[in-house]
């Protein structure tokens, strides 16, 4: 299954990345330690790891592994951050990331939303979900408002190479049709 290359909201734009997203990634999260806390990568410490990183979001498009969008702001097109669905079969996982400066904004829950509501509307989906660390409340909080259900805690589930080198416990939450 393949995911269109933009969608649309009221606010934002989700559009496929380009080559020249990486200085921009670069500046606004990929080096920033509070915003990759919670990452499954490490922060970035050079601009080449964030073009590796681009090239490999570009290449799960050309393989349809997974569909890493740009939010952007409709107004202007600036980078607020990414969201990232992996579809494996009648499931789509979505995992996220904001620049600091537009964490309070809304933009995440609208991004999400507007996947949720494509997923939603495919034959072959049912369910949408996704992790977050246990001691994650903004994304705790940020899954619920769009209408995802916490199903329980997933023990030594996910590795954030930022916090610890051991696995972490994570809250699973979806939501199905």
């Amino acid at each position: 299954m393949q995911m269109p290359e933009q969608l649309e909201t009221e606010r934002l734009i989700l559009r496929k990345l380009h080559l020249d997203d990486a200085r921009p990634i670069f500046e606004g999260w990929a080096q920033d330690p509070e915003v990759t806390r919670y990452l499954t990568w490490r922060l970035h410490q050079q601009i080449e790891e964030t073009q590796a990183f681009v090239q490999s979001c570009l290449l799960a498009w050309e393989h349809k592994t997974r569909f890493p969008f740009m939010i952007t702001l409709k107004e202007n097109d600036q980078l607020v951050g990414m969201i990232d669905p992996r579809i494996d079969g009648p499931k789509l996982s979505i995992g996220y990331v904001a620049g600091r400066t537009h964490w309070g904004k809304g933009y995440v829950p609208e991004a999400t939303r507007a996947i949720i509501n494509w997923a939603v509307q495919q034959p072959s989906i049912y369910r949408v979900y996704a992790t977050t660390d246990v001691d994650n409340t903004a994304s705790r909080r940020m899954l619920e408002k769009v209408g995802m259900h916490c199903e329980g805690i997933l023990r030594k589930y996910i590795l954030h190479p930022n916090i610890s080198d051991i696995p972490r416990d994570s809250y699973i939450y979806a939501i199905i049709k």
